[in-house]
């Protein structure tokens, strides 16, 4: 039997007076909306991968503030995701500039806007995770621990 290795991914809702911001994608020739989202990739923490993965997104340079959960989803019985989604809240709403060529553009819209936008959900995680946020679970970043990378790093220059 193949073990089970869902995918890890970070996320990040991020808010302004309101609304949401959102990056565009196309998934199998669709265009989605997604909160800025990607892979933890080798040697970072949660927290650095979802830096990076926003910046990439959005170019916006910002820090997670906290965490709203962490979601287990099956998108299919092969494809399975294990999302930290993280959230950051700001004044006013920024303007951002993909760094990414696969985010087609960035939308800042409240939840009524994204419940009649004509553009598809990338998965219902996205929808999930605001409604959470707005429900107020929101819980400190002393839950994450990264304090045992370094000692990977440490036994592989030995």
């Amino acid at each position: 039997m193949d073990r089970y290795r869902p995918n890890v991914t970070v996320a990040c809702v991020i808010e302004a007076a309101g609304q949401f911001l959102f990056v565009e994608e196309t998934i199998d020739g669709h265009a989605t909306l997604n909160q800025p989202a990607g892979h933890l990739e080798a040697g970072e923490s949660l927290l650095q991968a979802c830096s990076r993965e926003v910046l990439e997104e959005t170019g916006l340079q910002l820090m997670p503030q906290g965490l709203v959960g962490i979601y287990q989803f099956s998108a299919s019985p092969e494809l399975a995701f294990l999302r930290f989604t993280f959230y950051c809240q700001l004044p006013a709403p920024l303007t951002g500039r993909p760094q990414d060529k696969v985010i087609k553009d960035l939308h800042w819209l409240s939840p009524a806007q994204l419940d009649n936008s004509p553009l598809a959900l990338r998965s219902p995680l996205v929808r999930k995770c605001i409604e959470d946020y707005l429900a107020g679970k929101r819980f400190s970043l002393d839950l994450l621990d990264s304090s045992m990378l370094a000692i990977a790093a440490e036994a592989k220059a030995c």
